[in-house]
């Protein structure tokens, strides 16, 4: 699987990966800002943005595809920044390679199974009837996610696929298919033992005060920084905090 990026800056390199159903793009500004430390890494995760679209789609293969893109592109270590389903692979790769990380920063997400819960992205995005739509206008219109935020984060991944005919960027079928597999937990013996930080949202209830020891058992170093008055999407919310907090840490 041969990730398509975008790399920009030179220096120690940092490698950011995206949520379910977003892109690297989501990350150009905070990657803007650490290009001028870092050589820094978008990367669209398989089914996603601009890398290819695939039949498989699990944390083991994603995982091995950031081992694939590192080999790929020489680099032998980095600091590795993962927000939600990102963080999950963040964390499968850096318990299975543990030397190809330098510092590992988890955004709003732990390693504890969670319940399906994108029913309602999934039942809008299947149920808009692309092949009938001939603007991005209309398709914004008639797209059924009424939470402003949520709706322009999903039509940033609708494209002009060719002449008269919009797409999304993202494995829809897929992603629908495997959406149980996002919220698996973390294998019982995956552990890293390296610096970790994680970042939660003040407002966001993926990270639970009680879920601290459960987090220690698998990274037993970590750290936790609450980014207050931000919600699960804390790095768009709340860039600057979010910036500081992982700069101080890095």
């Amino acid at each position: 699987m041969k990730l398509y990026s975008q790399i920009s800056g030179e220096g120690t390199p940092l490698i950011i990966m995206h949520g379910v159903f977003g892109m690297g793009d989501n990350w150009q500004t905070l990657g803007r800002k650490w290009s001028k430390e870092y050589e820094v890494h978008l990367l669209d995760m398989r089914n996603h943005g601009r890398s290819p679209h695939s039949d498989v789609f699990s944390y083991e293969a994603m995982s091995d595809d950031l081992l694939e893109y590192m080999e790929e592109h020489n680099i032998a270590k980095a600091n590795i920044i993962g927000h939600s389903m990102g963080g999950k692979v963040a964390m499968h790769f850096a318990a299975l390679n543990p030397d190809k990380v330098i510092k590992l920063v988890v955004a709003d997400i732990g390693p504890k199974s969670y319940k399906p819960h994108h029913q309602q992205i999934l039942e809008a995005l299947t149920s808009l009837d692309l092949p009938n739509i001939s603007s991005r206008g209309e398709a914004e219109e008639q797209f059924g996610i009424h939470d402003p935020g949520t709706k322009q984060f999903l039509l940033k991944s609708l494209y002009w696929k060719e002449k008269g005919e919009l797409a999304w960027r993202f494995n829809v079928p897929v992603i629908a298919r495997e959406i149980e597999k996002v919220g698996e937990a973390l294998p019982p013996n995956a552990i890293y033992n390296g610096d970790v930080l994680f970042v939660r949202g003040g407002k966001s209830w993926y990270i639970k005060d009680e879920e601290w020891d459960d987090i220690l058992g698998h990274f037993p170093d970590a750290q936790l920084e609450t980014i207050e008055g931000a919600g699960h999407w804390l790095h768009a919310e709340k860039p600057k905090e979010f910036y500081e907090i992982v700069n101080e840490f890095v």
